[in-house]
Formats: structure tokens, sequence, C-alpha cells
């Protein structure tokens, strides 16, 4: 096995390669040409969008098959980010890269010099040489994040809607409207007891290409006609949340009256008054053509695996709940089940679907079993939109099926999945097993 340091570069056999990064970082690929720039978003494979041709992203490990690469493509670099958002990765543990041939066997091995501030690290290359392909080390750092390297690369991480008209009013700016939002967005934070929320530039810069999106449409929506939603552009700008909200608003011509109509409506002001956001992105745009103003604002709290525990076992404790008001006995956490309903509400955000049946045909009792459940029952539960643990638990328990699986008495055991992105924002799934 090859160690290499930063340019070094080694051969590779043909056949498929597995390039893994263990650790607490997210993994991404960028599949771009002789130039160095991506033909589409396509080629931007990521934890939303976890395939390509000729590349699958599954947690810390990307599998290669370069014959098998979109026709033009020449080069696949590959690169890490936090998986805690905006966590310098100088914080974490050094990143160790490794290339294994298709049998697992090690061929090339790369640890470079440990990143301080920086939040991206683009760290090897797979690239075509003459007939075969090669390695490449680089340990290249980005201080703005994966949407830096992916305009770098070409990746369109703004508005994706139609151009706003020649001489029509610009946006205003996260200089503008945003830190004017902010301010008044905090102080009735602050009256309602709630601590402040910090402006996150990612979130921005998402808002304002969704606000833009609206504008050029004329219409208020979370999903553009060419079925980019809010939370796409999200993702594409590279924070990924653990917890989400947002307002879709048109009409308020300042950040004053864009917070004063969000405040009027109990349900609008939800966020206002939610401890558990901390981050928060405005954007606003003009419409080309009408002059009405669309507004877009995204609260979030920024994912980590303790935070996704806590919010399974929240929803664990409100489904318990309901089944001691019916005298029936606690469900019990079984990481098997929690396997498989996390892996199916990650491939629905991943695969932009949602149903109990996954695109290969698998049900529920195969993503238990394929999780090494053993149970001699399974059932499963699965919800998109709500934005909490009592707002998912209520709508199941409101719905007669997910009630009886919620109230099933044979059930003895749970396991709770929840991802963010795709076109609904959040996917939740429950799976229940009996003993």
């Amino acid at each position: 096995m090859g160690e290499l340091v930063p340019g070094g570069n080694q051969a590779l056999p043909d056949g498929a390669l597995t390039v893994r990064v263990p650790g607490p970082f997210d993994l991404s690929a960028l599949i771009t040409g002789e130039g160095g720039k991506v033909a589409g978003d396509g080629d931007f494979v990521f934890f939303n969008q976890p395939t390509a041709p000729g590349a699958r992203l599954d947690g810390d490990t990307v599998t290669l098959r370069p014959r098998e690469l979109r026709p033009g493509a020449a080069r696949v670099t590959l690169v890490i980010s936090p998986a805690d958002p905006g966590t310098p990765l100088g914080r974490l543990p050094a990143p160790v890269l490794s290339v294994l041939d298709e049998r697992g066997s090690p061929l090339a091995r790369f640890a470079p010099p440990r990143p301080s501030r920086e939040t991206v690290l683009l760290l090897a290359e797979i690239y075509r040489r003459g007939g075969g392909w090669k390695v490449r080390a680089i340990g290249q750092g980005y201080a703005d994040g994966l949407a830096g390297v992916a305009r770098d690369f070409g990746v369109d991480v703004a508005d994706q809607g139609t151009p706003a008209a020649p001489g029509s009013a610009a946006p205003a700016s996260a200089d503008g409207a945003s830190r004017q939002a902010l301010d008044v967005v905090n102080a009735a934070r602050g009256r309602a007891g709630a601590p402040s929320v910090a402006l996150d530039g990612r979130l921005t810069a998402a808002a304002e290409a969704h606000a833009r999106a609206m504008a050029a449409h004329g219409a208020l929506a979370l999903e553009s006609p060419d079925g980019t939603s809010l939370f796409h552009r999200i993702a594409a700008h590279g924070y990924r949340p653990l917890t989400i909200a947002e307002h879709i608003v048109s009409g308020p011509r300042t950040p004053r009256e864009f917070v004063d109509y969000c405040l009027e409506g109990a349900e609008r002001r939800g966020p206002f008054h939610d401890p558990a956001v901390v981050h928060l992105g405005i954007g606003r745009a003009d419409g080309p053509t009408t002059g009405d103003v669309y507004w877009t604002a995204v609260w979030a709290r920024p994912f980590t695996p303790d935070g996704l525990l806590r919010l399974a076992s929240e929803v664990i404790a409100l489904t318990n709940t309901h089944r001691a008001a019916a005298r029936l006995a606690p469900l019990a956490p079984d990481p098997r089940l929690t396997a498989a309903a996390q892996a199916h509400s990650d491939d629905m955000v991943a695969r932009d679907f949602y149903s109990h049946t996954g695109p290969e045909g698998h049900q529920p009792w195969d993503r238990a079993r394929a999780a090494g459940a053993t149970h001699r029952g399974i059932g499963e539960n699965i919800a998109c939109g709500q934005r909490s643990p009592e707002e998912v638990v209520r709508g199941w328990m409101d719905s007669p099926g997910h009630r009886a699986n919620i109230l099933k008495p044979d059930f003895t055991h749970i396991g709770v999945g929840h991802a963010t992105g795709s076109r609904a924002g959040t996917y939740w799934t429950q799976v229940f097993g009996a003993a």
C-alpha cells in the first residue's frame, strides 16, 4: 500500500475502487471533465444526492467505477467537511483517506497535514491518465464551506429559477434586509424568553436563492417548477439541519413588516419562540414585473449524532405516553430497528420518494431483516413535513392506521429514524417489532 504525500500520485488498477474517510465528517465527490468543471449539478455527489453514474456515496465511503462515469468525466475529487456544520476541521480528529480495490485490498493511504480553521478539505482526486486511472493527494483547505468548493467547480448553488428581467430591482443583500430582520427577530425572541439566533451564511444564501426563484415565477411555493425545493437549496449550500422550520411569505415590504406579519399568527410565530433553533437565514426579492415582495426565512439547528439520538428519544417517549394512556406496556428501543428506520428515512431523502415500498420493492420487514432484526412481527409508520416530535406523533395518532401500530399490544420494541432534505424537508420513520 502506498503512503501518499501532498502532490504525490499512484497508478490504480482497473475495476471498482472504494474510497473511505472514517470519522465525524461528511464525504463528498465532484465529478469533472478535463477543464476541472462539472457538467451539471448531478456531478456533485453528497449526502442528499448520493449517486451519479459510476459513483455512489454510502456514509463514510464512496464507491467508484471509473469506466462507468458519465461521458467526458476525467476526474473525481474527494472532499470532506465536518458532520457538525461550522465546526473547524482543526477541532476534529485528523482525517485519513484510504483507497481500496474491488476485493477490499488497500491500495493507497493519505494523511494530510492537520487542518486548522478550514471547514472543507479537498483530500484527493482520482483522475484519468492515458488509458488508466491514478490517485493524487491534494490536502487543500477551504474556509467558506461546501458552497465555496462547489462554486469553484462550477456547481450552481445559487438561484435555480428563471433570471429576473433586465432592469428589475435587485434583491436585498444579506448585509441589508437579513441583518435588519435579525435585529427585529432577536428582539421578539427576547420578549418571549428565547435565546438569540445567529445568521448563517449558508441558510441565507439558500433563502435568497429561493426568494429570487419565487419572485421570478410570481408564486409562493416551497418548490420551484423545475422540482427544486427550498430544502434542496439548503443542502446544496452545505448546511445539514437536524431540525428546520421555514416562512414563505409575500406582501411585507420591510424587515419589520415581515416579522410583524409572522408574529400575528399562532402557527407562524412558533419559530420565534422555539429555543431549539440556533441559526437563521433570510432572503428577500422583488418580482420583476409585479413589484410584489417575496420573503424566505429558514430556522434551523445543525445536525449532530447526539441531537439525532435526542430527537428519536423524544418520539419514543411521546409514543410510550400514548401507550401508557391505553394501559399498554412501553416499547423498548432496539438498535436494529433503529438502523432500519434511519436507513429508510435517509433513503427517502436521498432518492426523493415517500413510500413504505422502496424503489427496488423492499418492504419494512425486508429492511428490518437486512438490519439484523429477528422479531416475529414488523410494523412501520412514516411521515414527512412535520417539524417536531410532538407534531409527528400527534399526526400519527390522528390517523387510524398509524395509531393502530402505536397501540398494537403485540409490539414490544421500536426504532425511530429522522432525516431532513428533499421536497418535504423532514422524513420520519417508526419501525415496530413484536418479540
